[in-house]
């Protein structure tokens, strides 16, 4: 039987059992595997994709969705991938519109690397920020933060879940409720018996990925990345927005260095919502 043309091929919502699918085109497009990453985000978000009559898929993304279930105030937009061998064919264009059309008038954030970009942009998309990923061994050393932190146990949750939203913009608990289960550690920063920042560490390939990283103010982001490098010999990645000057030459100063920056752009919102002065880092780049 001939294959079918491209655009032809139907759209379909992925599932778990996609996972060894997804990590397949991402080993294709040359990134690393993150069988653990689509996992959670698999589960947390609605996966779409298109198959590939001679096997795999020739592309995906995901979606995760925050806000009031089945009324969502904000989708983020993550791991647009387009196998190589159809890459430039007008796969991932069809595959963003089909997104756009699903999310009606639904405000929609992503992270564009600078190749990424002008699709986006094509699309509708305006690059509102930047985040400048850095990692590196954190190389402890100089003042001691002054701001206390400690393991985050189950009573926490209610607190990080009203932090979170804050500064956030919008409910997110169906993510942060399972970062328990995905990152090796969660902790909390605490002045005065309250919890004033949370941050997790989760595993990605060589790497702890830090994040989220929500805190009142610069010392508490600081205190709560050096208390998660304290527990781990692994290096530390993270993306932090870059109006975070203090922040970033804190760790570069502390052994993480600059690999990459990528746009932070929106589609039917000027800007984030939320209160970016308290949001350090997302949980990850794919989900916003």
């Amino acid at each position: 039987m001939p294959t079918p043309p491209l655009a032809a091929l139907p759209i379909r919502r992925l599932t778990l059992r996609d996972l060894p699918a997804c990590a397949d085109l991402s080993e294709d497009r040359g990134w690393p595997r993150e069988e653990h990453k689509w996992g959670f985000l698999l589960t947390a978000g609605k996966g779409y994709g298109i198959d590939d009559p001679e096997g795999g898929l020739v592309s995906a993304c995901v979606v995760t969705e925050y806000g009031v279930p089945d009324r969502p105030e904000l989708g983020a937009i993550g791991m647009v991938l387009v196998a190589e061998r159809h890459a430039r064919r007008g796969v991932g264009r069809r595959l963003m519109r089909h997104v756009l059309s699903t999310m009606s008038t639904t405000p929609l954030t992503l992270h564009a690397t600078s190749h990424g970009r002008p699709l986006y942009e094509e699309l509708g998309f305006k690059a509102t920020g930047r985040a400048e990923m850095v990692r590196g061994r954190f190389v402890p050393g100089g003042p001691e933060p002054e701001v206390a932190t400690r393991p985050a146990t189950a009573e926490d949750l209610t607190a990080i879940l009203r932090l979170d939203a804050q500064a956030f913009g919008t409910d997110r608990t169906h993510l942060i409720t399972r970062l328990p289960a995905f990152a090796d550690r969660v902790r909390v920063a605490v002045a005065g018996g309250e919890i004033i920042g949370y941050a997790a560490a989760w595993p990605n390939m060589d790497t702890h990925v830090v994040g989220p990283l929500i805190g009142r103010d610069t010392e508490t982001a600081k205190a709560l990345i050096a208390s998660l490098a304290a527990h781990t010999d692994r290096p530390l990645r993270t993306d932090i927005d870059v109006r975070h000057e203090e922040l970033l030459a804190w760790v570069k100063e502390h052994g993480l260095a600059s690999i990459a920056f990528n746009s932070v752009m929106t589609y039917g919102m000027t800007e984030l919502p939320g209160d970016w002065t308290r949001r350090f880092a997302p949980l990850t780049v794919a989900a916003g």
